[in-house]
């Protein structure tokens, strides 16, 4: 089969980048089976300058709101301290406090929004207002209905409460109740978790498997009884909090690598073999790669082959986060295993989570049966941690079956291949209509830069008013000029939802309104915009202060 042909599904590829042999891609020092495409655009020089300067303008708004809340003239008295803790030790850091202060809370009403329905391909929300600029929420007893839900990682659509899963779930719960009330290691091991392990390592292709009652603590808890003193982890500059949390707790020594940068992974890997520990120069004990499948920030994939190698090269352990990959990736839905049809063998520590595509919750690890063993008697969350509840393992169970295609359907298959499909005529429809996408082809992550920090609550309401429910994301889960949407498909979306999105009025019209689309292609006014900054500070302080110190404003819905 010709480069061409192979690349029919990507257009933007440079066959010349590509070398082949055998049908196979070589791209820098991995193997790949099919092109590896990675976008992201770095930030226009005119978008980042001015990215700062809004934020230097709210911070120096900040700076006089807080001289008026100290003179009592700010007409929002409930971002004052109160008088009774005035004299009390700060709990937070003054940055932390000023940010929260004058910069989340804008645009708190963002985030955290209930919600009162199955967080389904459409969701129904709580409506809720703001007296007092978001510092507290009422709530006025109306539900918004049918809102596309594009956020929640519900990848494969088993967030669901009917059918094949929900039965099952059911049915379990009549019989063994919600809550176990032990832990694995005492009266709280039935044989469902047995089953459910067994499961798991079939489907991910290892000797055994483990579960654990949540995905957060699967990393925090197990890194520490994986490393220690005298050990070395080598952790991709955007792991998740959870890895780096457990990196931390080990007590061992860590050193960040660039992201998905297989050059910078292979000079720490060389560093640390030649000059070995600090000060004594002894081997490290260990040295153990901590990498994710898809970065749920980001939506980029681990070049894992490239990974396998250097790892195999220099006789290191690989430690593989597929929280978000797991099920949402390959023809099986194996992960990102199976996306690049490796061997499950070559990843010594094989972590996931069953929140997202199993659509319910806790995580696993996988690997050999030794390792599985060591951990069942030294990881603080499998012997303190109390066990999974009954319907919360059945789900798991159900889903994952569905999805191996033991449940005599091809449902499993199908959704599988539902995500893929949805996945690349999103992203294509993204490109096309000339936004800044970030992340993998191939990525149900798909992030939409905004950029700028004023962007950020604007565009999450806009969306919002025409029923569409998005991820707005900023400083400091991001870069400070590196603002974004997330989008987040799923195998139930429709296309006529997936049309509903891209199409009038909504992201075509609000790309327009925000200046999000063709970016880089920013008007010349936008370069004598700081001229004007002054008068529009005048104007803004006029408009927002003209009677200091009277009544509470009521602020609009949400």
């Amino acid at each position: 089969m010709e480069i061409a042909k192979l690349l029919v599904n990507f257009p933007n590829v440079d066959e010349t980048k590509y070398a082949r042999q055998g049908g196979i891609f070589f791209n820098g020092l991995g193997l790949y089976s099919r092109p590896f495409i990675e976008s992201f655009e770095e930030t226009p020089m005119l978008v980042a300058v001015l990215t700062y300067m809004g934020y230097g303008i709210l911070t120096i708004f900040g700076y006089l709101r807080d001289f008026l809340r100290d003179w009592k003239i700010e007409r929002c008295h409930v971002a004052r301290e109160r008088e009774e803790q005035r004299d009390f030790v700060p709990l937070y850091q003054d940055f932390e406090n000023f940010y929260t202060r004058n910069l989340y809370m804008r645009i708190r009403d963002s985030w955290n929004r209930p919600i009162c329905s199955v967080p389904g391909a459409k969701v129904d929300l709580v409506e809720r207002v703001s007296p007092d600029y978001n510092w507290t929420f009422d709530y006025t007893g109306k539900v918004v209905e049918g809102v596309i839900n594009m956020g929640s990682y519900n990848y494969l659509g088993f967030a669901e409460n009917t059918g094949y899963c929900a039965d099952a779930s059911a049915e379990v719960t009549m019989k063994y109740g919600v809550g176990v009330a032990s832990t694995r290691q005492e009266m709280g091991n039935l044989d469902r978790h047995e089953e459910m392990e067994e499961l798991v390592a079939k489907f991910l292709g290892v000797e055994s498997a483990m579960a654990f009652g949540m995905g957060f603590a699967t990393n925090s808890m197990n890194i520490p009884a994986l490393t220690g003193k005298g050990c070395l982890i080598l952790s991709d500059e955007l792991n998740h909090a959870s890895l780096v949390l457990g990196a931390r707790l080990s007590g061992s020594t860590i050193r960040v690598f660039k992201h998905n940068n297989m050059q910078s992974l292979e000079k720490m890997l060389r560093d640390a073999i030649v000059h070995g520990q600090p000060r004594t120069h002894r081997p490290w004990k260990k040295i153990l790669i901590l990498v994710e499948g898809i970065y749920s920030m980001e939506g980029s994939i681990v070049r894992l082959p490239e990974v396998i190698a250097l790892k195999k090269r220099y006789r290191a352990y690989l430690y593989l986060d597929e929280a978000h990959s797991i099920g949402a990736l390959g023809p099986g839905g194996r992960g990102v295993v199976d996306y690049f049809g490796l061997d499950p063998r070559d990843v010594d520590v094989m972590m996931g989570t069953f929140t997202k595509s199993f659509g319910a919750a806790g995580g696993y690890i996988g690997g050999r049966k030794e390792l599985l063993e060591y951990l069942r008697s030294h990881s603080h969350s499998a012997v303190y941690a109390a066990s999974m509840s009954p319907p919360v393992v059945e789900q798991i169970i159900a889903s994952m079956k569905c999805i191996m295609g033991e449940d005599g359907t091809t449902l499993g298959r199908d959704r599988v291949q539902q995500l893929a499909e949805n996945t690349l005529y999103f992203r294509r429809r993204l490109t096309e209509m000339g936004f800044i996408i970030y992340g993998n082809n191939d990525s149900p992550v798909v992030p939409m830069m905004l950029y700028m920090p004023a962007k950020i609550g604007a565009f999450g309401r806009e969306m919002l008013k025409r029923n569409i429910g998005v991820v707005v994301v900023g400083f400091p889960a991001t870069p400070i000029i590196e603002s974004r949407a997330r989008f987040c498909i799923s195998a139930a979306h429709t296309k006529d939802m997936l049309d509903t999105v891209t199409i009038p009025p909504c992201l075509a019209q609000n790309g327009c309104l925000f200046h999000i689309k063709d970016i880089k292609s920013v008007h010349l006014w936008s370069c004598v915009l700081p001229f004007f900054l002054p008068f529009y500070c005048f104007h803004f302080l006029v408009q927002r202060f003209p009677n200091l110190g009277t009544g509470p404003h009521v602020g609009s819905p949400n």
